[in-house]
Order: structure tokens, then sequence, then C-alpha cells
């Protein structure tokens, strides 16, 4: 029998593609292998939203190549459709295809087992197939035992400027929601305590007359005690039904992630953002009033994304992002150094940051990260909240709180792992929690 590895970099929307595609490979013969080098096929789900990511898989299949040379390789992910990637790749890399099209693997071997000798000696491209769901009915192997990733669409239709996606993924897609709710329903059923819906977009969906607020309501309605968590929303589809949706419904977790990007106008307009910071900052007071009203006693978080560094990007312009962290009061935000990709618009644009005055950015905007995570953690001093214990490591439990807060408990002599229990909070610190299991 045949055996694969996958090794998936980037998002939690690579690692469900990746669950989908050990189910393929595994439905069609296949067999896991415990270590990459023992592998005779091995899967690349790349990501290529930053340089330094791209940087990794060239390393990684150089290496794999040279110690095992008669291994075959596979790319798929974000780098899957580039021809700079193809040619770069194209003595060490036996078949490049996009996520939608895993499928049509099946007809690279014999038996389920053996490659077909017709693929031995050639190198192959299978090209995006523009509005194809069907690889979502793949059953996936799921990695986690209590917390199970669920696609809900695939693909960008907003073209942001410095973005790989549209161009990865293709344009938006939809997956029907009886599918959905089948997926979720099965889960639970099995004793899941975390369902997370993911998409480039989750806000966009639509399906016939479905929305996500529509959706959201009917996985809250499934019976059971489990968290729903989604993730990412772009904040020119947060509707007002979106917000009393979300701050309502007992299942959804308190938690929001709202990319802002810049807090510059001028540069919102050059990314291609299609909103405002008085827009962003109308739907952040919007969500935080309705938390107030709706969950009045529970705590919540907001957390976001910046990028430094963009194409242009003046020290005031810079300053207005650290300005807007403030105002806002951020629990987390990813920081990213601008990265050119291409195929971009924001490719052709002259790099004139420097890499130091990245570093000096982010490290500045971390800064005040640090004071505004602080500041919230210490809410949840002397609370009594509702935990995820997610693994057990030397005396103590790790896991995460319904707003997304890392948390060390004490372990006990129970094996609580997997399992949402309430916990009371001890300590606060900059990045995480510590307490107590009640």
């Amino acid at each position: 029998m045949k055996t694969y590895y996958i090794k998936t970099f980037g998002c939690q929307m690579n690692h469900s593609d990746s669950e989908r595609i050990a189910g393929f490979l595994e439905e069609n013969g296949l067999k896991k292998a415990l270590i990459i080098n023992q592998a005779d096929l091995v899967i690349f789900n790349t990501c290529g939203v930053r340089q330094m990511a791209e940087d990794r898989v060239y390393g990684q299949i150089h290496n794999l190549k040279k110690s095992q040379p008669k291994i075959k390789i596979f790319l798929t992910g974000c780098l899957a459709n580039r021809a700079d990637v193809q040619k770069r790749l194209k003595d060490k890399v036996d078949l490049f295809f996009p996520i939608n099209k895993i499928q049509e693997i099946k007809k690279l071997f014999t038996c389920h087992s053996e490659f077909i000798s017709e693929f031995q000696n050639q190198k192959s491209i299978l090209k995006q197939a523009e509005n194809d769901k069907s690889y979502f009915k793949i059953k996936p192997n799921y990695s986690n035992k209590f917390t199970a990733l669920v696609p809900i669409m695939t693909g960008c239709n907003n073209f942001c400027s410095y973005c790989v996606v549209p161009y990865a993924r293709g344009r938006e897609v939809s997956r029907p929601k009886e599918e959905i709710l089948k997926e979720i329903k099965d889960l639970i059923k099995k004793g899941y305590q975390e369902i997370v819906l993911l998409g480039q977009n989750v806000n966009s969906y639509k399906d016939k007359s479905n929305n996500f607020s529509k959706i959201l309501r009917e996985i809250d309605d499934i019976s059971g005690n489990f968290w729903i968590n989604f993730m990412s929303n772009h904040p020119k589809d947060i509707s007002d039904e979106f917000i009393e949706t979300v701050t309502k419904l007992p299942k959804v977790c308190e938690t929001i992630h709202l990319p802002i990007q810049s807090g510059s106008n001028q540069i919102l307009k050059s990314m291609n953002r299609k909103y405002t910071t008085e827009d962003y900052l109308e739907l952040v007071s919007k969500i935080k009033k309705a938390f107030a009203k709706n969950k009045p006693r529970a705590l919540y978080s907001l957390t976001s994304d910046i990028i430094v560094g963009f194409p242009g990007e003046t020290k005031k312009q810079f300053l207005q992002s650290a300005q807007i962290m403030r105002k806002v009061n951020y629990d987390l935000v990813y920081f990213g150094q601008f990265s050119p990709r291409p195929g971009t618009v924001a490719y052709t644009m002259k790099d004139n940051v420097s890499k130091a005055e990245k570093v000096k950015r982010e490290e500045f905007l971390n800064e005040i990260l640090k004071k505004t995570a602080l500041e919230n953690n210490k809410k949840y001093l002397n609370k009594k909240i509702e935990v995820l214990i997610e693994k057990e490591k030397t005396g103590f439990y790790f896991g995460r709180t319904r707003t997304g807060k890392n948390i060390k408990l004490k372990k006990d002599s129970s094996n609580l792992v997997g399992q949402i229990v309430l916990a009371k909070i001890t300590q606060a610190n900059i990045w995480n929690l510590e307490g107590e299991v009640i």
C-alpha cells in the first residue's frame, strides 16, 4: 500500500483543506506515513500570503527531494497556480493542483494504490475550476477530536491590492446550507465541543435565500452543549443583522475578528478595502453596544489584522493605525509586515518602506497592544468562565476561553482534555490567563 504525508502551511482554511485531502487519499487506499521521509507521496498545502512562508516551502521541497529523490511531490494551496512557482519547482514537483481539483488525483492511481505508469515520467498541472465546490463533499479526516473546522465557503471577490486569495482560490463559492448542517450535526453526535466555521469571507456567505446570519441561527438551534466560532470577516460586509445575531446567540462565542489593515483612509483606498476608518469605528461602536444590550454580563473580545509598511505609507499614516488601536482597545492584533505578492496590484507598487522601518513600526504597535491586552485581561480576574481544555502538559491544563484567550489551569487528578469546564481566573497576564478548574 502506498503512503502519504501532508505538510500544511498557513491558515485554518488550509488545515481544513488538508483534512479533506487526507480523507480523500485514505478513501482511495493510501495510508498516512508517520514521518515525511517514509511517504511515497507528499502533498505540500502552501500559503503565499508572505514571502517567509513561501521561502519555507521552497526550502523544504528542495531538502526532501535531495534526501528522497524517488518521492512523489504534489503542491496545492496559494502557490499552486503561480507560473513563477511552477517554473521554479518544475524539476521537483510532480503535480500542481488547486484544492478544488483534489478528486482528479484519483486518475493518477490504479488499483487505489499504485501510480499510473504514464504519470511516472511527466509533470502535470491542473487548472483552477471556477465555482467548483464538489470537494466540500469529501469526508474529512479530522485531525482534532473536539474542535472541528467546517468550511462554509471559499474564494474571494474583494481583490484587496495586497492579497493573493482571489487568484489562488478563485471567486466566492458558498457551500449548500443542508450540507453544512448535516456535517455539523454528525460532529455534535460524535461529541465535538467546538465548531469553527471557515471561509475567506464568512459574512458574505450566501446560499439561495440564506445568508450568514440565518445559517448561524440554524446551527445555534442544534441541540447539544457546544461552541460556535467563525473566521474571517470583512468590515464591508458587516450588517446590523450580523451584529445583532452574533451578539445574541448563546452558542456563538463572544469574540469578533475585524481586520482594519490600516488606520489611514488613503492607505485603505490603495489597499482597495472599500471602507473608511470612520465606517470601521462606527461598526466597532455598534458591536460594543450590541454586546452590552444582548449579553450585558458577558466579557467579549475584538481582534484585528494590521499591515505595516504598505507601499507609500508615511509615518503620519502609520501613526493613524496606532490611533485606531488606542480607540478600539483590541484584545489581539495580528501584525504583518508588507510583503509584495506576485500577481497582485500592490506587487507593481514601489515597496519604499525599508525592512528595518517595518520592524520598528510593528514593535511600536505591539507595545500599544500589550497595554490594551493586559487591561482587557484584568477584567477576567476572579470571574468564573467557560474553558475548552485542549491539552495537558507538566501538571497543567492549557486551553481557550469563549473569547479566545489562552489559559493555563492547575491540573487535578481527572482527565479533562477535550471538555468544556468552568474555571476561576486567578491571574491576568499580557498574553494569557491563569486559573483553576471549579
